[in-house]
């Protein structure tokens, strides 16, 4: 079983007994660790066979989603441009609603679902909405961002079984350091960089003084591909429902 089977597979097993979405952390990186030389500034790191591979896992997800960050520094559409591939439902993250009106995702098929909060300016909510896009206000966590809780809670209600989450690096954050990903697919690739990291370790450390080893977040069922000249790695965060 190739890799985009396996996470339909498990997608559906993971949504029967949570009612929840598997989420797929995925994100490219260099050696060192760096997702990016300079915050806000998109940077290609993996090569083109990997990124057909990202692609098309793009298409067996139900949902992508990114933060607000990676929205304003990369306006991207969130399509799958594999051959015959399904374009997911862009999902984008944006607690304070500074999703642009002249963003490249509005012109999609499929209009983006912006889970946002309580505290918004309403007249640019009508705007987007007006537009295409559906605001969904949730609540905040202690940060004032959206609570990623709510936000699996509120698209298991929605019927949405996966969600394949691409980043920014604080998007990339949250979802590890709450024990949220239920599986990563990494891509790294043979270079140098120097910039801006994956996540803020010191976030993913348990409480405890020294840190101890036993308790930090690991890949199990660790399984790994070269595609060109990156090395692409896989397995799961979080064990599976029982």
């Amino acid at each position: 079983m190739d890799l985009a089977s396996e996470i339909v597979e498990r997608a559906n097993e993971h949504f029967l007994c949570s009612q929840k979405p598997l989420v797929t952390l995925t994100y490219a990186q260099s050696l060192d660790g760096s997702i990016t030389a300079w915050r806000g500034i998109p940077l290609a790191i993996s090569g083109a066979e990997s990124y057909v591979l990202t692609h098309g896992l793009r298409g067996v997800h139900d949902c992508i989603l990114v933060g607000i960050g990676t929205v304003l520094a990369d306006n991207p559409r969130l399509t799958c441009r594999k051959e015959n591939g399904r374009d997911p439902q862009p999902v984008v993250l944006d607690s304070q609603l500074r999703f642009p009106l002249d963003a490249a995702m509005l012109d999609n098929t499929l209009k983006p679902w912006i889970f946002t909060t309580d505290h918004i300016d309403q007249e640019k909510r009508k705007l987007l909405e007006d537009m295409g896009a559906r605001v969904i206000p949730l609540e905040a966590d202690a940060h004032g961002r959206v609570s990623l809780e709510a936000l699996l809670d509120c698209l298991g209600s929605m019927g949405v079984k996966s969600v394949m989450v691409e980043g920014g690096a604080r998007i990339i954050t949250n979802f590890l350091s709450h024990r949220l990903a239920d599986q990563l697919v990494l891509t790294v690739a043979p270079i140098f960089v120097g910039g801006l990291q994956a996540f803020e370790s010191r976030q993913l450390l348990e409480q405890t003084d020294p840190p101890d080893p036993n308790k930090f977040l690991r890949l199990a069922d660790m399984k790994f591909a070269q595609y060109g000249d990156d090395l692409v790695l896989w397995g799961q965060l979080a064990p599976e429902c029982v």
